[in-house]
């Protein structure tokens, strides 16, 4: 399914939807119902609520609550291999122009330390739509126009109706088994996260997916974060699905939270000696690599970073029990929250997948907190 950009395909009517936005921006005390094309409001000092009707002139209407909102109106229909009729949705940041109240975004990732995110929504059956979490990433810190990377977690569809692009395997994100699509709509690069079963409420760290799109090479740490969004994307019907409830905020101050969305991990403390076991699988195309830390010092690592040099032609795509961070050949594996803590003689072990271009090699040396590593 190729689809645009939700507001990029009202880039026309910009001005028309910006005015909108400004004439509705006082905060919804009690409820509110936008019928305005790409109306919104605020909502709890903190939140902005939007109609986002981008993909019909049929009406819509939303009914905006003290912490959400529900569609109350939804005339338009599209084909299900097609886009979408809309996206109306409750946002956390800036989406063209329109921002929430004091947000801190956008911000870099590399500043992030945590994004603690919560959503309940109420389902409705008869209609055709995606429930969705949208993240919005971009190398500049952009308040206005198209965002270069979307990152869309599908917590229910129902309808013949797929994600952009193709699947390109699986991963298990915070807890819960995604099926991962990727591909672009022509503006953007898409990729999405997608719950084998409707899932109605889920609280969770906002980062672990950002990560784990960054260890993918979408994205690199000095991208900036600058919207987070919860909606529906209706193809047809979807009078009675709602946003129950909806937190999100954005820490900053740390870098690199754990990709299962725990708590941030202590900066490396001390140096120590160690050992670094490393096999390798390749193919014509692919590897992948165990790669098993141990330390063989008299004092305990509390927080650890691998860092090492890949040959030419291999790209690191996928991580696990480690978040993987690759620039040029230098690779940088740190600790997630369950194993940055190894006592003398303890070890530890993660992996990873990557591309390959050429023939096969392994890493030569290691440093671990800047000492340099024994061969296992």
């Amino acid at each position: 399914m190729k689809r645009p950009l939700r507001a990029l395909a009202a880039a026309g009517l910009l001005v028309a939807g910006t005015v909108v936005a400004v004439a509705l921006g006082g905060s919804a005390s009690a409820d509110t119902q936008i019928c305005e094309q790409y109306g919104s409001t605020t909502v709890g000092g903190r939140y902005v609520v939007q109609n986002n009707r981008w993909g019909t002139s049929a009406q819509q209407c939303i009914n905006v609550t003290s912490s959400g909102f529900s569609i109350t109106r939804a005339d338009g229909s599209a084909p299900t291999n097609g886009a979408p009729v809309s996206y109306p949705s409750i946002f956390f940041g800036c989406h063209y122009t329109n921002c929430s109240p004091g947000t801190n975004l956008p911000a870099q990732v590399k500043n992030i330390s945590s994004a603690p995110s919560s959503i309940s929504f109420n389902y409705v059956g008869g209609a055709t739509y995606d429930a969705a979490y949208d993240i919005w990433l971009d190398p500049s810190p952009k308040k206005d126009g198209v965002n270069q990377m979307e990152i869309m977690i599908w917590l229910n569809r129902q309808g013949s109706i797929q994600p952009i692009g193709s699947p390109v395997g699986n991963t298990t994100i915070a807890g819960r088994n995604w099926e991962v699509w990727r591909g672009s709509n022509g503006s953007n690069n898409v990729i999405s996260y997608v719950a084998p079963s409707a899932v109605s409420s889920f609280s969770f760290d906002a980062m672990a997916f950002i990560n784990d799109t960054r260890n993918r090479g979408a994205i690199t740490n000095d991208w900036y974060l600058t919207s987070i969004q919860a909606g529906f994307e209706p193809w047809q019907g979807g009078v009675g699905l709602a946003v129950t409830s909806f937190s999100q905020s954005v820490n900053l101050g740390g870098n690199n939270p754990p990709p299962t969305g725990g708590p941030t991990t202590p900066p490396p403390s001390g140096n120590a000696a160690c050992t670094v076991t490393y096999k390798a699988n390749a193919w014509n195309s692919g590897f992948t690599a165990d790669v098993t830390v141990k330390n063989t010092g008299n004092s305990t690592i509390n927080g650890w970073t691998l860092n090492y040099n890949l040959p030419s032609g291999q790209t690191v795509t996928s991580a696990w029990n480690a978040t993987v961070t690759q620039n040029g050949s230098a690779v940088t594996a740190r600790n997630v929250s369950y194993n940055g803590t190894l006592s003398p003689g303890a070890s530890t072990s993660f992996g990873y997948q990557g591309n390959l271009n050429g023939s096969y090699s392994s890493p030569s040396s290691f440093t671990l907190n800047g000492t340099t590593c024994a061969r296992g």
